[in-house]
């Protein structure tokens, strides 16, 4: 497998590379390796490599080589990211021994979270060795055992790192991952790209002559690109935020919004002769980077393909839709229905365009925590292009990304302490949890929520914070009230397309003690009926329900001119069971904040260890007060 180097030098045209991450669930695996299959066939442009993540300590160090695998089985180039920082040095050493089983050469050398030895070290052992500090000692440590073997990348920052006191700080520690022996830079996102043309400048006047490969993360939804920012601290021009201002709520309009911005980036920066070509963080989705291929014209169509924009893809009109070769032909997405044929042909009539293809799933829900779900609706797409949640359809490959960056604490340590303060008894998270529902300064975020609590959140106020109060103690992470066909466009329930009625239920996620979760579960029973479905969980792995296995509850759906019914927000027991592992990993990420032994950090263990993740749905929408009477009535 070449090293990256050499394919850029032997590349004479701009060329692009992909970034994937490993999906969460078997089917979102199985799914990602036919969308990276597709996107790297003809018409599209092959990639010059495939990159995929590594999760910070490891976290995902299986499934990241388990893709990188299949991705090289693909016959594509894999760069392989790995941090370094609080891991045993054992696991870095595995980790470059199985790439070189695979035959990957190239290596992005990251730092990944702040070192915390003492904190992750366990009790029995020597805390974790120093020698990993910064992604630097990485990039020595890969040149001192592997040699020349490995194409060493490392991170470029447009905007300085978080951690960095300045610009000149930043360049610093860049020149310092050069010199220790890189061979490339992949930067961070950023969306400012004549401050990128600025900092490319003073990056090649401290004498730097890697190649410098921009990262590209167009925008999928305006919920995760405010999350996106906010976490990266990357500034945003004006213009860009007055643009996203009137369709935030629309997730068509902002997703085409991003492919249009990203193409005008990506146009100017080859253009300026500063960089050889560019890197699409894709999110595990497809159609963005798909359309931005298409608009820089770096895809390939024969010239009758151009003659209308009805015959750009042809597919097969099949009236059966159990028939063998119907099935076989969907696969690679060459057959259609005659309904289907139908619509699209007088859609494109009318517009002159290409419709964009048929929902043929449930929709996706990027979820705020701390008592807020936002949605944002996937209108008229196909299945799965929007960021996926974990309210959403577990097949997808970016199922569970709540904003592009997976689980764990969206803060640095240092500012998670100044927010969270130290808190020693449980009426102290009570207290954290009602203070960021009041919206009070002193507790902006809570280590399951990095935004404010959302305007539909405080319709609902009294009871969230009845519930969180200490006399009850039922921490809330995520919620919604009632809808009954509200207007698409009501600045507080409305999202989608205009001139649609959006509906909803009552849903409230929250940690409660064994004993409550008793409590709960009895008086569901002594109920009946089925107007709430719980779903419960603890960390040891023990699960409670009182619904079916495989129920799907949508929770959230909308209906729009000219469109099937949408439906935004889905909750199910593997995709609950899922997040369940992440919930309560964001509370051992929390308690590692604090030394080993402290009132704090023994306080949030015993909460990880003993408390249960509870979720329930109340299925009358048109009962506001349902679920709140349930829960807070004795």
């Amino acid at each position: 497998m070449p090293r990256l180097t050499d394919l850029i030098t032997a590349h004479p045209a701009p060329f692009h590379t992909f970034e994937f991450f490993p999906p969460r669930t078997e089917a979102g695996f199985v799914n990602l390796l036919d969308r990276v299959r597709r996107l790297a066939q003809p018409p599209l442009p092959a990639p010059l490599a495939v990159s995929v993540t590594w999760g910070a300590g490891g976290a995902t160090a299986e499934k990241s080589l388990e893709l990188a695998e299949e991705v090289v089985k693909l016959g594509l180039d894999v760069v392989l990211h790995l941090t370094c920082t609080n891991m045993p040095k054992e696991k870095v050493d595995d980790a470059l021994t199985n790439a070189r089983a695979l035959g990957i050469h190239n290596i992005l050398a990251l730092r990944g979270d702040p070192p915390r030895p003492e904190e992750y070290s366990l009790p029995t052992e020597a805390p974790l060795p120093d020698f990993f500090q910064h992604a630097d000692d990485l990039v020595r440590y890969i040149r001192q055992t592997h040699g020349d073997f490995f194409c060493v990348g490392v991170a470029g920052y447009p905007t300085p790192h978080v951690d960095s006191a300045n610009e000149a700080d930043d360049l610093k520690w860049l020149k310092a991952k050069c010199d220790a022996g890189a061979d490339f830079i992949l930067t961070q996102l950023f969306y400012d790209v004549e401050g990128f043309e600025k900092w490319v400048g003073s990056v090649r006047e401290s004498g730097i002559t890697l190649p410098i490969i921009p990262g590209i993360m167009p925008i999928q939804n305006f919920a995760s690109f405010r999350r996106l920012v906010k976490l990266t601290q990357c500034p945003v021009p004006d213009s860009i935020m007055a643009d996203l201002e009137p369709i935030k709520t629309d997730d068509s309009a902002v997703k085409q919004y991003g492919a249009q911005l990203a193409t005008r980036m990506v146009n100017r920066l080859i253009s300026s002769k500063l960089v050889p070509g560019v890197h699409f963080c894709t999110l595990n989705l497809e159609k963005s980077v798909r359309t931005i291929l298409e608009s820089l014209d770096w895809v390939k169509t024969p010239a009758s393909e151009h003659s209308s924009p009805l015959l750009r893809h042809n597919k097969l009109i099949i009236e059966d839709e159990d028939d063998t070769s119907r099935r076989t032909s969907s696969v690679s997405g060459m057959s259609i229905s005659p309904s289907e044929a139908s619509q699209l042909a007088q859609w494109g009539l009318t517009n002159r365009a290409l419709q964009p293809a048929p929902k043929k799933g449930l929709g996706t829900q990027g979820v705020g925590m701390g008592g807020q779900v936002e949605k944002n609706a996937k209108a008229e797409d196909s299945w799965d292009e929007y960021p996926n949640g974990r309210f959403t359809d577990i097949r997808s490959p970016a199922y569970g990304e709540i904003d592009g960056w997976g689980s764990g604490l969206k803060t640095n340590a240092n500012q998670a302490l100044l927010e969270w303060g130290t808190p020693t008894t449980s009426a102290d998270l009570s207290a954290l949890f009602c203070a960021y529902l009041n919206s009070l300064p002193s507790a902006p975020t809570t280590p399951f929520c990095d935004l404010p609590l959302s305007p539909e959140s405080q319709t609902i106020l009294p009871r969230l914070i009845a519930l969180n109060s200490p006399d009850k103690q039922y921490w809330t992470v995520g919620s919604q009230p009632a809808v009954d066909a509200a207007y698409s466009d009501d600045p507080i329930h409305g999202w989608g397309p205009k001139g649609g009625y959006v509906f909803q239920k009552a849903f409230v996620e929250f940690f409660v003690p064994t004993k409550e979760m008793d409590r709960i579960e009895e008086r569901l029973k002594r109920a009946g009926g089925e107007a709430v479905s719980m779903y419960a969980a603890n960390k040891a792995g023990d699960f409670r329900t009182n619904t079916l296995s495989d129920a799907v509850n949508a929770v959230t759906w909308g209906v729009f001119p000219g469109q099937e019914i949408v439906q935004s927000t889905i909750i199910e027991e593997t995709s609950f069971l899922a997040w369940k592992e992440e919930a309560f990993e964001i509370w051992s990420e929390w308690a590692r904040l604090y030394p080993r032994g402290s009132e704090s950090r023994t306080l949030l263990d015993g909460v990880g260890e003993q408390w249960w993740l509870v979720s329930l749905i109340h299925h009358d929408y048109k009962d506001k007060e349902g679920l709140w009477e349930f829960l807070l009535s004795e």
